[in-house]
């Protein structure tokens, strides 16, 4: 006869699950604003590769370069690079060694997966900068972990009743209260611990929270990286159209 599962031994590892997954998001905007070890954050990342693109014609800072020039062109071509970029980074072994910058971590990430949840994030962040979003916008840094989760992102957010359009908008996202981003957030906590987080810990979120049962399967590699890029370009649209606004 089994032994029966106590309680209160499930809301304590519910209650270290969700610190965990507070940790993760903080660790996501670090990531995309300030980097980890040798990678640097987004925005820096997304200016220089668009100085590469844009050679004589590349203005510091802003979008528009000087000259001739086609900047959604410019754009395409950049969030182009970067995908790849990333995608190759994500495929190489070895890649996150000597990174560094772990230290802040859930023990439920181990260090291999975090480097690619580095990877993804900063790939998000750069895609959502470069079609013209705040990065400091709290709204923004509640959508761009959800992105990291590539192409579960939707269905994820359908799966706590959370509705959202395909493409978002910079205003339609400044139509959400604090308040639903803070809920969305602690949610979203979970989701990149059930993707990105160990056997354990996302066995124990789908039995004790079922709208993550879906993202347990988080081997993370190339193929995930290549579909964060892909929802990045889908999610954050170039110069916004309007979408629906999130509703729990």
């Amino acid at each position: 006869m089994a032994p029966k599962e106590d309680p209160e031994d499930d809301g304590q590892e519910h209650g270290k699950l969700d610190a965990a997954g507070r940790t993760l998001m903080r660790f996501v905007q670090n990531v995309v604003s300030n980097g980890v070890g040798p990678i640097t954050g987004s925005v820096a990342w997304a200016e220089d590769r668009l100085r590469r693109v844009q050679g004589e014609r590349y203005d510091v800072g802003r979008f528009g370069a000087r000259g001739e020039g086609d900047i959604e062109t410019d754009i395409a071509k950049v969030i182009s690079r970067l995908i790849k970029e990333s995608v190759a980074a994500a495929g190489s072994t070895g890649f996150v060694t000597g990174l560094g910058g772990f230290a802040t971590l859930p023990v439920s990430v181990p260090a291999n997966v975090a480097g690619a949840l580095i990877i993804n994030a900063r790939l998000a962040g750069g895609i959502a900068y470069l079609r013209g979003y705040n990065l400091d916008d709290p709204h923004v840094q509640a959508m761009i972990p959800l992105v990291t989760l590539g192409a579960g992102a939707q269905t994820s957010l359908a799966a706590i009743s959370t509705q959202i359009g395909v493409k978002l908008s910079e205003q339609a996202l400044k139509n959400v209260s604090i308040d639903l981003i803070r809920k969305i957030n602690r949610k979203v906590g979970f989701m990149l611990l059930a993707k990105y987080g160990t056997k354990r810990a996302a066995v124990t979120l789908a039995k004790a929270i079922p709208f993550v049962g879906g993202l347990v399967s988080g081997a993370v590699d190339a193929g995930l990286t290549a579909a964060v890029g892909k929802a990045a370009k889908r999610w954050f649209d170039l110069g916004g159209t309007s979408s629906p606004v999130p509703v729990l």
